[in-house]
């Protein structure tokens, strides 16, 4: 924060990084260049930790990792073209996974810009279909625009705002700083008597065969227990999103686990949901489904949704929906229904059984146990972050999550090379938590410099391979079409021998044993561990 008693004036950049701290904001990461340098001192003055990334893209997805872990926005700092330009994937991601992502680049002086063009691109055209508002600084009006942008990100559906910085405004100084904390939002109470909540209750009543979907949304909200405790008023079995896992625990006898890329257990939890004469929708957002589940159910009257904004999408059509506080709205609703007994034939339970018995573990070694044993090592407190692949597929599905949130992944846009920086992050975020990145050689390969990220950094995260020399799931998707296998094979990487170069411990396993013995070695570390598990990607066929 601004010491006023200082006698050194205050800059622009003081100025914005003052009104960065005071809405939570602790860290920031990303690539620095000479615009935004005096950025970046005003962040470090300011108490907000500056963590070089060895890319843009992944710098973004460290900032989701620490969004997520702290339930603050996320900071980005990007230097002038190039820079930002390197960030498009990870800012995308932050989009399509609602992350109150606040992008900071670097801009030439507006003295120079008319006529300049050595790295000038226009940022904002560059951005506009990824962010909720694109801004300049300027000295001004500094503070007031970074706190606009703020809410403007904090605003549900959350996502990512853009600010530019040329670096002749960022030292101005600030002869009058407006520093702005967040506003305090007051709401007016919900409870079980209000009107909506009583019109939802009544839907409810009717219900022999409820189902609660939910996702995201209910997870960061914290509405797990409010969910839990609705669910077992009523009996319904409650499925998750990838990302909503945890949001009731998973050894739960009403939860089903989660769903939306398995077309083995989409095939059984699709029809679960066609039987149930009330799907109610918490916090979910379709985003994370396919094809599939466009319009899961014929009857449009059965689909009922608690949600904090109204959606943009056309996956579903909701017969009723209530706009509101997804967690105060759930408790008031838990509160509101009267115990009931449903579902009379047991359907939840078989289905239960029946998608348990097919993600069950076949053999002595491959995925499966795999999964198995990082489940078992990660325990009910550790946090794993997944890459896309087919072995997120296979996770997703056979990970049993005792609380919300302790299992990230880029679910809505699916982008690869994301596991590592998302467990950056949220090791940065909370350094006494134990965390594992889980990741594909393909996805490693992508982003493999970040493993001198984590070396710099001194956190002794786990990198789990899962080394299969195969783009597997893009090679299932071509056998499936009856095509040759074209542009999916991977040669073998010594990953163990790069992650000691890198300043880790690497370690090559192949058996049970040897990967139970290798995570129990790495919890011990103060450097990062890095594990190749190598199995023949053909353990993936007919796995999910």
């Amino acid at each position: 924060m601004l010491d006023p008693t200082s006698e050194t004036p205050a800059r622009v950049a003081d100025t914005i990084a003052a009104t960065l701290y005071a809405h939570g904001i602790r860290h920031a990461f990303g690539m620095p260049g000479g615009e935004v340098v005096t950025l970046i001192d005003g962040l470090e003055q300011a108490g907000i930790t500056f963590h070089l990334a060895r890319h843009e893209t992944a710098a973004a997805s460290m900032a989701a990792g620490a969004s997520v872990t702290t339930n603050t926005p996320g900071l980005l700092v990007t230097t002038v073209g190039p820079g930002l330009a390197n960030a498009v994937n990870g800012i995308a991601d932050a989009a399509q996974e609602h992350v109150p992502l606040v992008v900071i680049s670097g801009i030439v002086d507006r003295a120079t810009r008319g006529r300049y063009t050595h790295q000038v691109i226009d940022h904002a055209q560059l951005l506009r279909p990824l962010v909720k508002a694109s801004f300049e600084i300027e000295c001004e009006s500094a503070g007031p625009t970074v706190a606009r942008a703020l809410a403007l990100a904090l605003t549900h559906p959350m996502g990512p705002v853009h600010l530019d910085l040329s670096p002749a405004v960022a030292a101005m100084i600030d002869a009058q700083p407006r520093v702005l904390a967040p506003t305090t939002l007051l709401a007016p109470a919900i409870d079980a008597a209000d009107p909506a909540i009583q019109t939802l209750a009544q839907h409810l009543s009717k219900a022999e065969r409820p189902l609660i979907l939910a996702g995201f949304e209910a997870a960061r909200a914290a509405a797990g227990p409010h969910v839990l405790r609705l669910a077992e008023a009523i009996g319904a079995p409650v499925l998750t999103t990838y990302k909503g896992k945890g949001l009731i625990p998973e050894t739960h006898p009403l939860s089903l686990g989660g769903a939306g890329l398995s077309p083995l257990a989409d095939t059984i939890m699709l029809d679960l949901i066609r039987r149930a004469d009330l799907i109610l929708m918490i916090g979910y957002d379709p985003i994370e489904m396919r094809l599939g589940w466009l319009d899961p159910v014929s009857d449009l009257d059965r689909i009922i949704e608690i949600t904090t904004a109204a959606p943009d999408h056309a996956m579903h059509h909701a017969a009723t929906r209530l706009v509101a506080d997804t967690a105060d709205a759930t408790a008031a609703l838990a509160a509101a229904v009267h115990p009931k007994t449903t579902w009379p034939d047991g359907e939840p339970v078989r289905v239960r059984e029946q998608v348990a018995a097919i993600f069950a573990t076949r053999s002595d070694w491959g995925p499966h146990v795999i999964i198995d044993l990082l489940n078992e090592a990660a325990g009910p407190d550790g946090l794993v972050t997944v890459d896309s692949g087919a072995h997120r597929i296979l996770l997703s599905q056979k990970w049993v999550a005792a609380r919300p949130l302790s299992l990230l992944q880029s679910a809505g846009f699916c982008t690869m090379a994301a596991a590592l920086p998302l467990a950056i992050g949220a090791k940065v975020a909370d350094p006494q938590r134990r965390v594992f990145a889980v990741m594909g050689d393909g996805g490693l390969e992508m982003g493999i410099g970040e493993l001198a990220t984590l070396r710099d950094l001194g956190h002794p995260v786990t990198v789990v391979v899962f080394q299969d020399q195969s783009l597997a799931l893009i090679a299932l998707k071509q056998a499936s079409a009856g095509l040759a296998s074209a542009g999916v094979s991977l040669g073998e990487t010594d990953f163990a021998t790069i992650a000691t170069g890198f300043g880790g411990h690497g370690v090559r396993v192949e058996t049970a044993d040897d990967l139970r013995r290798a995570l129990a070695d790495a919890e011990g570390r103060s450097t990062f561990t890095l594990i190749s598990c190598s199995f023949d990607a053909d353990a993936y066929k007919n796995a999910f």
